[in-house]
């Protein structure tokens, strides 16, 4: 079976009729056949942490940040979320993701109001990308399995600068199904599902060797994102005691929308 003959899901996540989300197989990650990779799940929360924001009249998410306990099972997920300050132009919020009775990740999110304040073309000329992701080759990691579902099923990547798993990477993401069953995803969940990919397209070290699995993620946006295309351009950076950080500058067509950091827990895999 190939790639082009695979049934696919219609979706990452399907609604359920208890109000929680069942997990499809475009969710899958490197590290485990029966986890998900943490980008979906983190995108799956920042969909609910939008639509509590909407409902204090505060539209943009400025901040998130995932803590990821545990491995986050292809299974059925509840989602709940919380505003612990809802001001006129901010609120903070938590959020949890839970798989059966135990929290597998935990969220906190920073929404603003948006407001036109007509800044000068010089603070807003942030930089841009020469190289848009038409012209760029779609690639895949050396993991990937076309008759296995997983992520890049679920999203497409195509490599402007680089390598996946050789160093520094720019490589740019959008989605090729609906995260959710029947919905478009929004701009910020296009941010979330792909920004945890910095660790993997920029990893430092060889995916047979080492194991380097991010524990949390935060991203900081400087304003909404536009169009289907997010860009990361990631760094991986390795201390000598299992300690590392990528960090991934992110952009849309028209420049730099903010960044993403990711602290890393690095071991060599056992040899036999």
């Amino acid at each position: 079976m190939t790639q082009s003959t695979i049934m696919l899901p219609d979706a990452g996540f399907s609604s359920r009729t208890d109000g929680g989300y069942e997990s499809s197989g475009l969710t899958r990650g490197p590290w485990h056949p029966d986890h998900q990779h943490a980008g979906p799940p983190i995108a799956l929360v920042c969909r609910a942490i939008e639509q509590e924001a909407s409902s204090l009249g505060l539209e943009h998410i400025g901040r998130l940040t995932a803590n990821l306990l545990r491995p986050v099972p292809i299974a059925p997920l509840k989602v709940t979320v919380e505003v612990e300050y809802g001001g006129r132009n901010a609120a903070h919020l938590r959020a949890e993701l839970i798989a059966g009775e135990k929290t597998v990740a935990r969220f906190t999110a920073l929404a603003q109001r948006e407001q036109p304040i007509g800044l000068p073309a010089q603070i807003v000329d942030h930089p841009t990308l020469a190289i848009g992701p038409e012209q760029c080759p779609r690639q895949f990691p050396p993991f990937h399995d076309p008759t296995n579902l997983g992520y890049f099923h679920l999203m497409e990547a195509r490599v402007a600068s680089g390598l996946f798993f050789k160093g520094p990477c720019f490589a740019w993401f959008r989605f090729l199904k609906p995260l959710v069953d029947r919905e478009t995803p929004s701009a910020y969940q296009r941010v979330a599902v792909a920004a945890d990919c910095g660790n993997g397209i920029s990893a430092a070290l060889g995916f047979k060797t080492h194991v380097f699995v991010n524990s949390d993620l935060t991203i900081n946006l400087l304003r909404r994102p536009r169009g289907e295309w997010i860009g990361l351009d990631a760094r991986t950076y390795l201390g000598p005691d299992g300690g590392g950080l990528a960090e991934s500058a992110l952009y849309d067509l028209d420049g730099l929308i903010g960044r993403a950091t990711q602290s890393l827990f690095v071991r060599a895999k056992e040899q036999g």
